[in-house]
């Protein structure tokens, strides 16, 4: 009899080759391609490798200055925008400053100094993207060469708008790759989203919201307003206003985007209201482990049936700060388990024989090797579902952005547990390592997330060049889009029909009160005569 895995498999490639047959090719296509610097380059870059296998001429817009997007490769051709600031340093001098303000510790006054920082790093890099915009629309030769280009697509990261105000002004359909918008969450701007049970980014709260954590999600939701409203949104404005015929806004530049591929699914995320034109591709990149490098797996195997620890707190951080990372260091040496860990920093005097530290590792690999027992992480996106693929618990420690919340979704499904940076020392560290190592109640949970994140018809990297293809065949995808955004706030929110629906029951109730009036003074004056 055949196995459930067996047919499993049968079944998947039965559909696969139905998908390859049935699908009409889409052959050299052209895509013009923005993206941020950093993970989300990463992220894109997966993308472009299969865009490029596929036979599609790719064009990338990228400041010269860039931290990541290498202006020569052979998966595409660079359009260099001249950049004098140093993306890197602006990050990571923000992230020295928020690990500063995390250090002393939770209060009212931490939180303000924390949003005050991170409002005034935002608005200094989507002011540099603006800047770069500007030059473009001032350029043009290159505003020719764009347009003689004649792309198929804009497929853009929309955390910066400079992709979809670009996109706007070549007439171009517009595919975006995305987690996040200039401001918030990406649906919050195309899906209803209910502040009774989501939850706003940055708020640190689940779908299960009590009284008070409802008012602190409406806070946090305001916060985002105005970031939206005066922070980031005149810069876009002021472009939109000087280069856009009939001007634009970042909010209806998004909603007019033909597919929007998020980079989440409903196994890692809370679930919500969503649209049509919305495609999860979660784990995109996550692919079967590949051999480690000779060396590497010779210190992993070393480990026996103890297993290794992997830790990497992101691309960003370029160090702990040295009493933390002695603390870390030392629960290190105490556990019998080997651990790799990714630490470019002071090397800790007390580490163990145990360590080995790295300025770069095979995350994915090792996260795939059954030897990881646990991985110690900031809770980037990629990272945690990295994790989820793998099925490895996590402990970890979030820095900034999305990294609590990530990290929080991943706690109350019990696949992780949460060390914030403040609390951070030795004997934290070591209870939190030595719960999620020994409580099987970690890997149990984190092995039915993977369970349920890779049980899916057509893999997310497929479904995602699927969908690129699908709008350069059709010139589009308008007929997923909802009409919403080109309503005004009151009517999609039937103010309007409400106030006129009162009105009317307002002016019925007037109108009947006034007739019985008049009836029962009508009747009063009839019996006054008779007497």
């Amino acid at each position: 009899m055949e196995s459930n895995s067996a047919r499993g498999i049968s079944i998947f490639f039965r559909v696969f080759l139905m998908a390859f047959l049935i699908t009409p090719p889409c052959n050299g296509g052209k895509i013009l391609v923005f993206s941020l610097d950093g993970s989300h380059w990463i992220n894109m870059k997966l993308m472009i490798e299969e865009l490029h296998a596929r036979g599609h001429s790719i064009s990338v817009i990228r400041p010269s200055t860039s931290w990541y997007i290498e202006e020569v490769s052979p998966l595409y051709d660079s359009i260099n925008i001249p950049q004098s600031k140093q993306f890197e340093g602006l990050i990571h001098g923000y992230l020295e400053r928020i690990i500063k303000v995390e250090r002393e510790g939770s209060s009212s006054l931490t939180l303000l100094k924390l949003i005050v920082q991170f409002l005034s790093m935002i608005s200094e890099v989507h002011s540099i993207y603006c800047d770069m915009l500007a030059q473009i629309f001032e350029d043009q030769r290159l505003l020719q060469s764009l347009s003689e280009a004649q792309y198929d697509m804009v497929l853009t990261d929309p955390a910066i708008a400079f992709g979809v105000v670009l996109a706007k002004y070549l007439k171009l359909p517009t595919v975006l790759n995305i987690r996040w918008i200039t401001s918030g969450d990406g649906h919050s701007i195309i899906a209803p989203s209910p502040l009774s049970y989501i939850p706003v980014p940055g708020s640190g709260l689940t779908d299960n919201m009590s009284f008070t954590e409802r008012i602190k999600n409406v806070f946090f939701h305001g916060l985002i307003v105005f970031q939206e409203v005066f922070m980031i949104g005149p810069y876009y404005e002021a472009i939109c206003d000087k280069y856009i015929e009939g001007g634009c806004d970042t909010s209806s530049l998004l909603q007019e985007a033909d597919i929007w591929l998020f980079r989440s699914d409903f196994v890692f995320d809370f679930p919500r209201p969503t649209m049509p034109n919305v495609v999860y591709i979660g784990g995109f990149q996550c692919k079967p482990a590949q051999p480690l490098p000779t060396d590497l797996e010779a210190f992993v195997e070393s480990a026996g049936e103890h297993g290794v620890i992997i830790m990497t707190l992101g691309t960003f951080l370029s160090g702990l700060p040295d009493d933390i990372a002695e603390d870390i260091a030392r629960v290190f040496a105490k556990m019998p388990q080997k651990v790799i860990w990714r630490h470019t920093g002071k090397i800790p005097s007390s580490l163990g024989n145990n360590t080995l530290i790295v300025d770069w590792m095979p995350q994915k690999d090792l996260l795939g090797h059954p030897q990881t027992k646990v991985f110690v992480a900031h809770g980037g996106t990629n990272g945690v579902l990295e994790a989820i693929y793998h099925g490895v618990p996590v402990l970890g420690i979030p820095l900034f952005f999305d990294q609590f919340d990530n990290l929080l979704r991943l706690q109350e499904r019990g696949a992780g547990k949460i060390i914030r940076l403040a609390d951070v020392n030795f004997h934290s560290f070591e209870q939190g390592l030595k719960e999620v190592l020994h409580q099987d109640s970690y890997s149990h949970n984190m092995q039915r997330l993977s369970d349920l994140h890779r049980d899916q018809p057509i893999p997310p990297m497929d479904h995602a060049i699927f969908w690129v293809e699908y709008v350069m065949r059709h010139k589009g995808a308008a007929h997923l889009r909802t009409q919403a955004y080109k309503m005004p706030w009151y009517s999609y929110y039937s103010i309007d029909v409400l106030v006129a629906l009162s009105a009317a029951g307002t002016f019925f109730l007037l109108s009947t009160f006034i007739m019985f009036r008049l009836l029962c003074c009508r009747g009063r004056t009839s019996k006054v005569k008779k007497h």
